[in-house]
């Protein structure tokens, strides 16, 4: 047994947490990293073996009552010697009395229950493009304009609606990086429904894609595919929002991908009915 230490995660160090997730097979976004810091600079850890990185996980703060756990990783070499329940103490310590949740993968879900998460729902991954024809214009009365072209205060309030913290921060860097093309649905000069692509290293990720209604939903949806790379488009789908599940099987997407939300704490209350993509399971 080397020396083990946990230490903060810096800017050149996410790299390396970006490349665990890809061989995991979690697809991140390939402009995810500058967000990610943005939401919170202290909240990535990395553990390092001899001075070698080994583990991760990300402990992120939104606001004083709700946090977010992800990038939980240990590199296969080191599973099964404790680093990982190191990391994972570590990261809760870090939440203090907050609510947190997590998108846990199958193959772990009991061992989140056992340290006292519970389940809400399932994040379904599709996969897929647009058939002929499937493209759909705005609904009657709804315009879409390009998310930055928005007072940024809309936009934010329009956030809270769909996720139990604030995180101004992240989105204001998650709308803003070059490499993301983001769309708002607006009506009778309200806000009807957001969403943002970002190239991955498999397709494009649509996330978060929040909707008042499917018609919305799908002219967002329609929207950033034509501006997409050629690929398929990946929405991770709350399988509480018959709609959201309706739109993308319809479409013909295909699942890959299962994870289960889960919070400690009760439920936060948001607008799940709205929610037809998560913005990312990493950060929530």
């Amino acid at each position: 047994m080397g020396r083990f230490e946990i230490t903060t995660a810096g800017a050149a160090d996410l790299p390396v947490l970006r490349r665990w997730a890809d061989e995991e097979g979690w697809n991140p976004g390939e402009s995810d990293l500058p967000a990610f810091q943005a939401a919170d600079p202290r909240g990535f850890l990395l553990g390092r073996l001899d001075g070698e990185p080994v583990a991760s996980v990300s402990a992120v703060r939104h606001g004083p009552g709700f946090g977010f756990l992800g990038l939980y990783i240990a590199r296969p070499d080191v599973r099964g010697q404790g680093y990982g329940m190191r990391m994972w103490r570590a990261a809760m310590e870090r939440f203090g009395s907050r609510v947190v949740g997590l998108d846990g993968v199958v193959a772990q879900q009991d061992n989140y229950r056992r340290s006292g998460f519970r389940h809400a729902w399932n994040h379904i991954r599709y996969e897929g493009t647009l058939p002929t024809g499937a493209a759909a214009g705005a609904p009657d009365g709804v315009t879409l304009v390009d998310g930055r072209s928005l007072p940024f205060a809309v936009l934010a309030d329009h956030d809270r609606r769909y996720f139990p913290g604030e995180r101004d921060t992240f989105l204001a860097q998650w709308v803003a990086l070059p490499a993301h093309t983001s769309l708002a649905a607006v009506a009778d000069g309200a806000l009807h429904g957001f969403a943002v692509a970002r190239p991955a290293s498999r397709g494009t990720r649509i996330g978060p894609l929040h909707a008042g209604s499917e018609a919305v939903a799908h002219a967002l949806l329609s929207g950033l595919a034509a501006t997409a790379r050629p690929g398929p488009l990946v929405l991770d789908v709350p399988d509480i929002n018959p709609p959201a599940v309706r739109l993308v099987e319809r479409l013909g997407f295909t699942p890959v991908f299962e994870c289960a939300r889960m919070y400690t704490g009760p439920t936060p209350e948001t607008d799940t009915a709205g929610v037809f993509a998560a913005t990312t399971i990493e950060l929530g």
